[in-house]
């Protein structure tokens, strides 16, 4: 049984994925933007214990980015979750497998930065997501027209939304997604590691 954050049925839920390489500003600033624009109930903060796209040198233990993650993450509706550890699973396709009987039971969407949109195509199994899931991709400096000519972009292409229409996200057809313009955050992780490591 997964430990998971409590739900009932039909809940709205955002899954927020990533290493938090550190947690910062930025990716609490991206989900409470996603709370209020896709009208959800909760978001769940998926900490990765490794991307397979990063290098584990260069990613802090995760026990550290999960308590770094939950100091930061105070909203009532925001939970953090080791459910990738749990599982065991090493890529959001194995996650995603691992959760198919609890995505069943509400209507979720996976949220991301235009950064990692613009690489999803390099994810193992990577149309499994939007197969599975909408998605709710935010603006991020110097990625938003990666994203937009990116391969999932293109693949995609008639299954975008308006962002006004965010908000219907929430139990779409299978795939849908859309692109959130809004007041950029420059906060990165790569850059705070660097500027601890200096």
């Amino acid at each position: 049984m997964l430990r998971l954050p409590a739900f009932s049925p039909g809940q709205r839920i955002g899954l927020f994925g990533g290493s938090f390489n550190p947690a910062h500003a930025g990716h609490l600033a991206t989900a409470s933007a996603a709370l209020k624009r896709l009208q959800l109930d909760a978001i769940w903060w998926l900490v990765s214990p490794q991307n397979p796209l990063k290098r584990a040198d260069d990613t802090a233990d995760f026990s550290k980015r999960i308590s770094e993650t939950k100091a930061l993450v105070r909203h009532p509706r925001m939970m953090v979750s080791d459910v990738e550890q749990q599982l065991g699973s090493t890529c959001t396709a194995e996650t995603l497998d691992g959760m198919a009987h609890v995505l069943q039971r509400g209507r979720f969407v996976w949220i991301m930065g235009a950064d990692s949109f613009a690489e999803l195509h390099r994810w193992y199994a990577w149309k499994g997501l939007p197969a599975a899931l909408p998605l709710c991709v935010f603006d991020r400096p110097g990625h938003g027209l990666k994203a937009l000519t990116s391969p999932a972009a293109l693949t995609y292409a008639s299954a975008r939304i308006d962002a006004a229409d965010a908000s219907l996200l929430a139990g779409s057809p299978r795939p849908a997604w859309a692109f959130i313009t809004w007041p950029l955050r420059p906060e990165s992780s790569t850059a705070l590691r660097d500027a601890h490591a200096s």
